[in-house]
């Protein structure tokens, strides 16, 4: 079996008659949630049966769950978070362990759900120019710092049973524009990047997924990096990220034309999977047939990807919920 080189997501809170028919034929590499689709236990584990019995297989299904100001669960299906770089100030020197902790919860919050992804870790390393839209995402300001909690924040993932998606290679945190909305264009000069913002990917190398940056690297090339051959080939290569490599949202202001030829642009780059969200079903329609079904090589990816898949460490929630507390002063939730 070959699948659809694409993340799909659903309009509403299950299934229409229409998305079952069309992902049944597309079979998708996995879904995307969002909060439109999110109403309560029962009807969350309900939509993602629907996905799986429609691609007749244990798809992944991921979401954006950072916690802070992205997080698609909250209150009272989910534990409010800061935002991750205001929990790694407030943890201090504890900040490893704090968000080991606070990501094997998430991750817990999501597994009972049969959600079985999450879009982190982040790796973008926040500088003073970054944009407010990600700076108080990320969790640190130095390539050692991010690649540590990362690293933990993988971890915790793992542990409880859910892939991570290790974002936005290969760097993000100099952005001065906001992706969703504009193109954002990197001057930084190439041993500056690879110093600090690749490095920081680089030291995460070996994490099973991943998700590009709409960003373009003058340096590398006038393309983003999310359809840039250029940039792709130094993901490859240069920082080593063997990883499926999945595309940031390609419905996102940053690039330009059509979502389809968006999604071939991406796949010929060397994207392996198109992530496409909150477009209506023809648009979803036109992208996989775009995008088409993966390569030999993004399949063997895909398939290592679901083998890090594991049953979820034992975990004693108020062991963890307490230990979380005093490392942070009780001051853990947003």
């Amino acid at each position: 079996m070959t699948y659809g080189a694409t993340i799909l997501d659903a309009e509403g809170l299950r299934l229409t008659a229409d998305e079952k028919a069309f992902f049944r034929d597309a079979d998708p590499f996995g879904f995307i949630l969002f909060a439109r689709n999110l109403e309560d236990v029962e009807q969350i584990q309900a939509l993602c049966s629907d996905f799986r019995e429609a691609v007749g297989r244990n798809c992944p299904i991921t979401i954006d769950q950072e916690g802070g100001r992205v997080q698609r669960l909250r209150k009272p299906l989910a534990r409010n978070w800061h935002p991750p770089l205001q929990h790694v100030q407030l943890a201090g020197e504890d900040a490893v362990r704090a968000m080991y902790l606070r990501y094997r919860l998430i991750a817990h919050e999501l597994h009972t759900l049969g959600i079985d992804s999450n879009c982190a870790p982040i790796a973008d390393i926040a500088y003073a120019e970054t944009h407010e839209f990600l700076r108080n995402r990320c969790y640190g300001t130095s390539a050692a710092t991010v690649a540590r909690i990362a690293r933990t924040v993988a971890t915790a993932h793992l542990d409880g049973g859910v892939l991570p998606v290790l974002k936005h290679i290969p760097g993000h945190g100099r952005a001065t524009a906001d992706s969703h909305l504009d193109l954002p264009h990197v001057a930084s000069h190439p041993e500056m990047l690879e110093e600090n913002d690749f490095a920081a990917f680089a030291a995460l190398s070996d994490l099973p997924l991943g998700m590009t940056a709409h960003l373009v690297y003058e340096a590398y090339d006038d393309r983003p990096a999310t359809t840039s051959p250029v940039m792709m080939r130094l993901i490859r290569e240069r920082i080593g990220f063997d990883g499926l490599i999945m595309t940031d949202d390609i419905s996102m202001k940053a690039l330009q034309g059509s979502l389809a030829g968006n999604a071939r642009a991406s796949i010929e780059a060397g994207c392996d999977v198109v992530l496409l969200c909150n477009a209506p079903l023809e648009e979803r329609i036109a992208v996989a047939e775009a995008a088409g079904t993966m390569s030999e090589a993004a399949q063997t990816r895909a398939e290592r990807a679901l083998e890090a898949r594991r049953a979820p460490v034992a975990l004693d929630i108020m062991s963890a919920e307490r230990e979380l507390a005093a490392l942070m002063g009780g001051q853990v939730y947003g």
